[in-house]
């Protein structure tokens, strides 16, 4: 059944379906509930309800809604610290994602992983990992899982341009190319990795290339335009759906706050952040397009914007009012006994 699946994959790999307005207005929708929802974050960490660290996914948000918008029930989803935007595009419940952002018991994560170990089996949202680079070999051995067991699913493992330049990334490359592996590597280029610039730190700045030595092949994508985002993601999830092994997408971004809240960001200009805000944001331009095709009007988007929101506030109201984990947390989900031992 799965290889039936694989084959008509690789039939259908040119551009994805067209989407109706409808379905447009939504990957906005989508965008700007991450938009807003990080901004809310941000406010939180702010007023110490947020601990440790939080990397915020502002300016990003066309990379995942892009990417998810091509993807089955059954695929999966992995990725590194900077993850809320990936949850939440997931589907998972931004009540839930703050909750957990706040340590409390209403988390996906009962309030024990935070800001960088969040979870959920049933979205197939593998997780934020906190180590750098992790999710290539992680990503890889879902896929391997995929394939093993005969599974019509790809896995789309994300990971910025500064963790590339991990070696268990390219351990990764190497199986999964070796095995045709139905996994997507997502490179996040977003320029600065924690706070050098990527032609500081790699010899090789175009990302999409790190995968020739492995017969891998990959593409530069605009990763502020979320429809030139679902084409590419479209060609790799098919390519690797049918068998072809992994792919790499490169995705052109940036992120407006610091590498974490902690970041003032001094390694750039107040005038380089605010011309990517003024000339390549992903929410504005995208909204000029669905005015400029008669998709919505001003009026339309402007009541997205005052739901979003107040979903928004719903959650963060949410987050405070959950009760802190009960200290018999710390022993569950440690150890599985088998029955009989």
């Amino acid at each position: 059944m799965a290889q039936a699946a694989r084959k008509s994959a690789s039939k259908t790999a040119g551009k994805p379906k067209a989407l109706s307005a409808k379905q447009q207005v939504a990957l906005f929708e989508d965008m700007l509930l991450i938009r807003r929802f990080e901004e809310k974050a941000g406010q939180l960490y702010g007023m110490g309800l947020i601990a440790g660290f939080c990397h915020l996914y502002i300016g990003q948000e066309a990379v995942v809604v892009g990417m998810q918008s091509v993807l089955e029930k059954d695929d999966q989803v992995i990725t590194g610290y900077r993850d809320h935007g990936h949850m939440l595009a997931c589907g998972m419940d931004p009540d839930g994602v703050m909750a957990e952002l706040t340590g409390r018991e209403g988390g996906y994560s009962r309030g024990k992983g935070g800001s960088m170990h969040m979870f959920s089996r049933e979205k197939n949202f593998f997780g934020g990992h906190g180590i750098v680079g992790a999710p290539a070999p992680l990503g890889a051995g879902l896929a391997f899982a995929n394939k093993y067991q005969d599974r019509n699913a790809v896995c789309i493992s994300y990971f910025g341009e500064g963790a590339s330049n991990q070696g268990q990334v390219y351990e990764a490359f190497n199986m999964a190319s070796l095995w045709k592996l139905p996994v997507v590597f997502v490179i996040e280029n977003n320029r600065y990795a924690m706070g050098t610039s990527a032609e500081r730190a790699s010899a090789e700045t175009e990302f999409y290339k790190r995968g020739v030595a492995f017969r891998i092949p990959g593409d530069e994508v605009d990763g502020m335009d979320v429809m030139a985002v679902r084409e590419a993601s479209h060609k790799a999830v098919s390519h690797a759906r049918a068998g072809e092994g992994p792919y790499i997408l490169e995705m052109e971004t940036y992120r407006y706050r610091g590498h974490s809240m902690s970041d003032p960001a001094k390694y750039r200009t107040r005038e380089e952040v605010k011309d990517v805000r003024d000339h390549r944001d992903p929410i504005e331009l995208f909204r000029k397009v669905l005015i400029d095709a008669g998709h919505a009007d001003e009026d339309q988007l402007k009541a997205i914007e005052k739901d979003i929101r107040a979903r928004v506030a719903k959650s963060a109201e949410f987050a405070q009012e959950s009760p802190e984990p009960d200290e018999a947390e710390l022993w569950t989900d440690v150890l599985i006994e088998e029955a009989g031992q």
